[in-house]
């Protein structure tokens, strides 16, 4: 086998274990407030949420297209399956210090982080105005929607259902949450399983196994199998960290923050083809419809934590990614 075939195998390997991780990493997102809420059984809704994320893998390209050309064009050859190798692990080992630690940060961003780290370092070509509009803009934007977004929704409800029992409302919201937990289970697999599809493709572009953008169909449907397969695993440190220790969520607030998180999911996905975080978007909507109740139900201590996570993500990533490039480069042709 030649060096650059056993680098596309050596690649896309790391690139399923990323998915892998970003699976039970980020199963939270999808079923953290439904098992808080005692709407789902914790297998029942790691079932639920391992079975829409593959649906959701195979229902577009758009976000992987993103990650696979707009990010950075590493060069031909082993050198650059060398960025991207580089580039993933940074972004595998800072996934596995957020889990460590039960900090619900952004896969999706220390996948950035590792690719463009590298990118640096090995003085790659680096897409700086697609990273601008589809990377930072959204970054900042999809949490300050996904906040506000659950607050207004929120509101809305309370004054719908301010006559109706409340023991009956809740029940019944608590059925309507097995819909919504679908809906983000799927979100996610339409952001984060096109993620890998992309880094993949630039593996097989940069090894002289593919041209263009288009995903193979292999391809997706590995990155399907595997976020699934991480996504069963679980990932019940942050899975607490999301569902109890920011608030303590009702079932009708736990619907809300679903709901408006996988639509903005769904938005940016078919719309701007942008690689949002889920984690940011559910999180700010949790953190939205809890301030309807009162500012300091949100437990803002743990919020900041959150927040101090989601701000070092990308340098953080970054900086494994280009220091493991730094040591590469030496034996790279």
């Amino acid at each position: 086998m030649d060096l650059v075939l056993m680098l596309v195998v050596v690649v896309v390997t790391i690139a399923l274990v990323f998915d892998f991780t970003n699976g039970f990493h980020d199963a939270a997102n999808a079923i953290a407030t439904s098992v808080s809420t005692r709407a789902l059984t914790p297998r029942a809704a790691v079932v639920l949420a391992a079975a829409m994320n593959l649906l959701g893998a195979l229902l577009g390209t758009g976000v992987a297209e993103t990650i696979g050309s707009g990010i950075i064009t590493p060069p031909d050859g082993a050198h650059g399956l060398g960025v991207v190798l580089a580039g993933l692990i940074g972004a595998v080992v800072w996934n596995l210090v957020t889990w460590r630690l039960g900090l619900p940060s952004s896969s999706s961003h220390a996948l950035i982080g590792g690719l463009l780290g590298a990118g640096v370092a090995s003085a790659t070509d680096v897409h700086w105005t697609v990273i601008a509009e589809r990377v930072a803009i959204p970054m900042v934007a999809s949490p300050l929607v996904g906040f506000v977004l659950a607050y207004g929704l929120m509101v809305g409800v309370l004054w719908l259902f301010r006559a109706s029992p409340f023991h009956r409302t809740m029940r019944r919201f608590r059925l309507l949450q097995t819909v919504s937990a679908s809906a983000m289970a799927l979100g996610h697999g339409l952001q984060d399983a096109q993620k890998t599809m992309g880094v993949i493709v630039l593996a097989l572009v940069a090894g002289g196994f593919h041209e263009g953008s288009s995903i193979p169909l292999w391809v997706k449907l590995a990155a399907a199998v595997v976020i699934s397969a991480g996504t069963y695993a679980g990932g019940w440190r942050i899975m607490r960290t999301l569902g109890r220790r920011v608030i303590e969520l009702d079932p009708a607030r736990g619907f809300v923050a679903e709901t408006v998180a996988a639509s903005v999911l769904y938005t940016t996905a078919y719309l701007f083809h942008a690689p949002i975080s889920t984690t940011h978007t559910i999180t700010s909507a949790i953190m939205g419809v809890g301030s309807t109740r009162r500012l300091s139900a949100v437990r803002w201590g743990v919020a900041g934590n959150i927040v101090a996570a989601w701000v070092l993500t990308i340098p953080a990533a970054a900086a494994v990614a280009a220091g493991l490039y730094l040591v590469l480069a030496p034996v790279l042709p």
